[in-house]
């Protein structure tokens, strides 16, 4: 019997989170043909799946070291599939600011932006230097930070400096955005080398933020299948599966958009561990797909031991 070890816990400020994603994958897996084992991820990895000798790790880690290449380069070398993008991809796709690079030699729509490196004593200089080629509201990002931890926004010339200090707590690198106000959408992809769109999911929350509250909380923000004419939909379908070859991505990822009333839509970012937990975006596009949780979690197991193999 294929024995899984899911890795989950983790080192990263979205440690609670991963747990909630490991925990629910565990439950999801009981119906299926596998041993699961849980590993919480520490310092100790490697003697940990030394004395477990899975035949496939499932990737539930979300942030630093679990989802920037770190854990990936780890299980390569110790010769153990595991599910998701492997370490070029995971490392591109951790940082926004790389990311966004891509995204714009390739072609595919993003927001304007600035990259903002420094300590707080350079903010008074840099905040000229942003306003004079950025107009507000600005939305300023960790690079390297997901589920919404380390975002900030600016409105206005004062809220702008309160916000790029707060976001050096998290990241040396800093993104400075455009803010467009549009729909927020998302899209999963499932695949390896034919990678396939899934259904798109609109975001709406009551504060008409999807912060880390609205992601994690029940109730906390509402995903739908949304009604969009039939070449809007194609469009953002096209773009999430070029972003996804683009940085690389294998197994699955969800790529992040914006959808302005003019029909432009721009891509914000790709997550290559997505969350899994009972809240969550991807989930959530399967059941709309047709593929419930079990079965997810099955798929994508196939898909890294389908990748492993070549």
């Amino acid at each position: 019997m294929t024995k899984v070890a899911i890795l989950y816990g983790g080192l990263s400020t979205e440690r609670e989170v991963s747990l909630k994603s490991g925990a629910a994958v565990y439950d999801a897996l009981q119906s299926k043909p596998f041993e699961v084992v849980l590993i919480d991820v520490n310092r100790d990895l490697v003697n940990k799946l030394k004395e477990v000798q899975p035949n496939v790790a499932f990737i539930a880690l979300h942030g630093k070291y679990g989802e920037d290449g770190c854990v990936q380069g780890l299980l390569e070398i110790l010769g153990i599939p595991y599910t998701g993008p492997g370490v070029m991809a995971s490392s591109i796709a951790m940082n926004k600011i790389t990311t966004k690079k891509i995204l714009i030699f390739e072609g595919i729509p993003t927001p304007d932006f600035m990259m903002f490196q420094g300590g707080p004593t350079d903010i008074p200089r840099f905040t000229r230097e942003i306003l004079n080629r950025l107009s507000l509201p600005l939305v300023i990002k960790a690079a390297s930070q997901g589920s919404s931890i380390g975002i900030c926004f600016a409105f206005t010339e004062e809220e702008l400096p309160a916000a790029l200090e707060e976001c050096i707590n998290y990241d040396n690198d800093i993104l400075i955005e455009q803010f467009i106000k549009g729909r927020e959408l998302t899209v999963s992809v499932l695949g390896n080398s034919e990678p396939k769109a899934l259904s798109i999911l609109e975001i709406t929350s009551p504060t008409g933020v999807y912060d880390y509250h609205a992601k994690y909380t029940t109730g906390g923000s509402k995903h739908f299948v949304p009604d969009l004419p039939h070449d809007i939909e194609e469009m953002i379908k096209d773009l999430a599966v070029k972003s996804y070859k683009a940085i690389g991505c294998t197994g699955l990822s969800r790529v992040d958009f914006l959808l302005c009333e003019n029909g432009r839509a721009y891509v914000l970012e790709v997550n290559t561990s997505p969350g899994m937990t009972a809240t969550s975006l991807f989930p959530d596009a399967a059941k709309a797909s047709g593929i419930n949780f079990s079965d997810l979690a099955e798929k994508l197991i196939n898909l890294a031991l389908e990748r492993h193999k070549k």
